[in-house]
């Protein structure tokens, strides 16, 4: 189902994958990434800084974080007092923020900033009727997502019960190498795509059972593009399992990735691929000829 830079819901597999994600300092850190571009970047003299730093303060907030204080802000992003007050007054003028004085929080019109990518998306639409069919057929959460950088993100989700300790939906992110979609994502990749996430990548060990090694997960990725899916079992989170399929383009390359999250303790290994497996790629195939009938892929 889907560890730097993470967020979750509780239910499902993709649920725990959002405990990895809960963890502030792992979760794309707003400012880890931000002052990681900025230092990529260097000296380009296309590169505005003042952006960056004012979408890393944005990035700070999140679940777990709904509130900050200045110094909150602060310390989240390495930015100066000085400098965190004029961003965070000034998205307050923009009213993309608010605050009581002490306190600043995220206001709806920031999801103004997100919604013209969402909606630029067919993807989302035309999978929507196959998740909740699927869904209510083998009563386990499905997600739909699509990688971006080192981190899935979810662009379509129905869930059931709620199995994880973070709350998952649209937008969620987790570490592509410790979820079933992430895992599913990466084997599109070339060789040296592949190579370079892996040494590029920050593999930490959410739960035990993480695979951190390269050479074992550019095994496991392998796997997954020649088996046409990939199986996770409670590398995101403790209790959680998920297995994943490609969404492939009219070009045949692979542009989204679909999953279902379960208990462990409901359900096993063997239950995932002789019951859920068959379910999940019949319903991938479905979204893939309804995109290509729409020419939406």
């Amino acid at each position: 189902m889907t560890t730097s830079g993470r967020t979750a819901n509780t239910a499902g597999a993709d649920d725990r994958q959002a405990a990895a994600a809960a963890r502030p300092a792992r979760r794309g850190r707003p400012v880890t990434e931000g002052q990681a571009v900025a230092a990529g970047a260097g000296r380009d003299s296309d590169f505005v800084q003042s952006l960056d730093r004012g979408l890393a303060v944005i990035r700070a907030f999140g679940p777990g974080r709904e509130r900050l204080s200045l110094s909150d802000v602060a310390r989240e992003t390495g930015l100066t007092r000085a400098a965190a007050r004029r961003f965070l007054l000034t998205l307050v003028k923009l009213g993309y923020m608010r605050s009581d004085g002490r306190e600043f929080s995220l206001r709806p019109r920031v999801l103004e900033l997100g919604y013209a990518y969402l909606s630029g998306l067919a993807m989302p639409e035309i999978a929507a009727p196959h998740l909740e069919e699927l869904v209510a057929r083998v009563r386990e959460s499905s997600s739909i997502s699509v990688l971006d950088g080192d981190h899935i993100v979810y662009v379509a989700r129905v869930p059931t019960k709620r199995i994880m300790t973070v709350a998952i939906s649209v937008g969620t992110r987790f570490p592509a190498y410790a979820t079933s979609m992430g895992r599913v994502l990466l084997s599109g990749m070339s060789k040296d795509e592949l190579g370079r996430y892996l040494s590029e990548a920050d593999l930490e060990a959410i739960t035990g059972r993480t695979i951190t090694d390269q050479d074992r997960l550019r095994e496991v990725v392998r796997d997954a593009g020649k088996q046409g899916y990939a199986i996770v079992d409670q590398e995101l989170e403790e209790g959680l399992r998920a297995v994943a399929a490609p969404i492939h383009g009219s070009a045949g390359s692979v542009i989204a990735a679909i999953n279902l999250s379960a208990h462990a303790s409901r359900v096993s290994m063997a239950a995932m691929r002789a019951e859920l497996l068959p379910a999940l790629l019949e319903t991938a195939r479905r979204i893939e000829a309804d995109l290509r009938s729409q020419g939406a892929s």
